[in-house]
């Protein structure tokens, strides 16, 4: 039975996109270092490219395991802990005697790291309804940066020692970040009374009774997996057609950082417009990056040319998944307030499992087809997710949804 909610914590939206960028970004550090981490091991690129999919799938894990306590456990407690091993992992893959082990690491890395989704559902509980797009938004704009800027972090900080060091400077970031929790977040008890067993079963009563989660989930998963193609095989091109390292690679990630200062302005369309059309606007621009993308492979620039092309598909590349992944969280957090870890739980599951699927077709793209095959793929990716969003059922005003009671889905 639910209870009477807790008061809204004092939290800054600032602090928690500080949180979530901390956070999410000891999944990224490994995709410019692909190149360097396989000379080490004398490893293939097939092989070097499945650290990015192992470290996907336990973040999935993570996700469906870990992020559901957020409803049923004292929520600043749960995330010292995460984030306290989460550094664990890092150092780990940074002291790692051989590629298997470094996976195990990875997988490691990816479990614990899903602490940022018990940060994020946090956000709507600061401001009003009406705002929840906008409270979304400012926090994603973290999560973002910390998505973006790991690369950057990562490929100059190897260029400047070597790719061990990138973990091992990030287990100290985490590690430091734990008593900060302390200081700068107050206690956040679960709004209601609920075992962990019963909140695992209403995982599935939530995707059952919510066509919008279910449809929401689908497009994510889509529209991610197309993202990742691109993330997961560009250092292979840009070291197998102009011998440019992780450094260069990293740097894209710096570039990609404009395109996340998108988010509080979607979070902010959505309020108005409605999330379907902050979507759609989403889709169109990330299928016109990859066919820019496409385009300058077969123009045979120059480098310099190919560089700044590169640069301008990366900005627009990543507004757009950015405006489909805040309007799919905006609606998807109005639909059973008190049930929001356990909603973004379901909706990161399926997503990042199809991050994970696109790292690994990206992958296999690229062994047989180079960059042409990788842009094939993430055309076809973004097909399908328009036609789930045309096929998706029409919410006449998505902004003005009433929340669904906790009783109310459990008892369906």
């Amino acid at each position: 039975m639910p209870t009477k909610s807790n008061p809204a914590p004092k939290t800054p939206l600032a602090f928690l996109g500080v949180a979530c960028a901390v956070g999410v970004s000891t999944m990224y550090y490994n995709q410019p270092l692909l190149e360097e981490i396989g000379r080490t091991y004398g490893a293939t690129a097939a092989r070097t490219g499945f650290i990015a999919v192992v470290t996907q799938v336990g973040y999935a894990i993570g996700l469906l395991c870990f992020v559901p306590l957020g409803d049923v456990l004292e929520r600043r407690a749960l995330m010292m802990r995460m984030y306290a091993a989460v550094s664990v992992g890092l150092i780990l893959v940074a002291l790692a005697p051989s590629l298997s082990w470094l996976m195990v690491g990875s997988v490691l890395i990816g479990l614990l790291a899903s602490v940022t989704h018990i940060v994020l559902p946090i956000a709507p509980d600061l401001v009003s309804h009406e705002q929840r797009g906008r409270a979304i938004g400012t926090v994603m704009t973290g999560l973002l940066l910390g998505i973006l800027l790991a690369r950057t972090f990562a490929g100059w900080v190897s260029h400047l020692s070597s790719w061990r060091w990138v973990f091992a400077v990030a287990a100290v970031m985490n590690g430091i970040f734990v008593p900060l929790l302390w200081r700068f977040m107050p206690r956040l008890p679960p709004k209601q009374s609920l075992t962990y067993g019963k909140a695992m079963r209403s995982l599935w009563t939530l995707y059952r009774t919510q066509p919008l989660l279910r449809e929401s989930s689908i497009i994510g998963a889509l529209v991610f997996a197309s993202f990742s193609c691109f993330w997961t095989t560009l250092a292979f091109l840009l070291e197998s057609h102009y011998h440019l390292g992780a450094g260069v690679a990293g740097t894209f990630g710096l570039v990609g950082a404009a395109g996340a200062l998108v988010a509080p302005l979607a979070g902010r369309l959505s309020d108005k417009h409605g999330s379907r059309w902050v979507i759609s606007v989403g889709m169109a621009l990330l299928a016109f990056s990859y066919l820019f993308l496409w385009a300058q492979e077969r123009a045979h620039l120059s480098l310099p040319i190919h560089l700044i092309a590169l640069a301008l598909s990366v900005i627009v590349l990543d507004v757009g998944a950015q405006m489909c992944q805040v309007a799919n969280q905006t609606r998807i957090f109005g639909l059973v307030p008190s049930a929001r870890s356990r909603l973004n739980t379901v909706y990161m599951t399926i997503y990042f499992t199809g991050a994970a699927a696109g790292s690994a077709l990206a992958t296999v793209a690229w062994v047989h087809w180079r960059w042409n095959g990788v842009c094939g793929l993430a055309l076809g990716l973004i097909s399908l997710a328009a036609l789930r969003h045309t096929g998706g059922r029409r919410f006449a005003n998505e902004s003005q949804q009433h929340p669904t009671r906790e009783d109310e889905f459990m008892e369906a």
